[in-house]
């Protein structure tokens, strides 16, 4: 249930261009380094996605806690979130605003805890079928 609202979130701003045009990617992330849920805005061939997912992580996962959670990564920037055991990780333009994606993230996850509770890693993981 939480990747149908997850991903009808994500396919409708898919449709609305200017978010599509600033968002590279979306993934949300265990501690772990594993996946769960990866969504591309632009197309990305699948060995290209796997090996910027790997190094995406890695940067992110070893950062520490007082660091800030933009990174400039390549041609683009990350902008991440931390809750509880998943990242939420975002790549953007390097011309937008980090701070308003910072703060998407965080809405993203508030509207997710208001209509499922306790929501846990193993719940995306399991409930993902594509």
């Amino acid at each position: 249930m939480i990747f149908s609202l997850t991903l009808l979130c994500l396919s409708h701003c898919r449709n609305c261009t200017s978010l599509a045009e600033m968002m590279k990617f979306f993934l949300i992330v265990n501690k772990q380094g594993q996946t769960r849920l990866s969504r591309y805005y632009d197309p990305v061939v699948v060995q290209r996605r796997t090996l910027l997912e790997s190094e995406v992580i890695k940067l992110c996962l070893s950062r520490p806690k007082d660091q800030c959670s933009f990174i400039e990564y390549k041609d683009f920037k990350l902008v991440y979130r931390q809750y509880a055991a998943l990242f939420i990780v975002v790549g953007i333009d390097e011309s937008e605003n980090e701070m308003a994606i910072f703060e998407l993230i965080h809405n993203f996850v508030e509207v997710l805890d208001k209509y499922f509770s306790r929501v846990v890693s193993t719940d995306c993981h399991l409930r993902h079928r594509f």
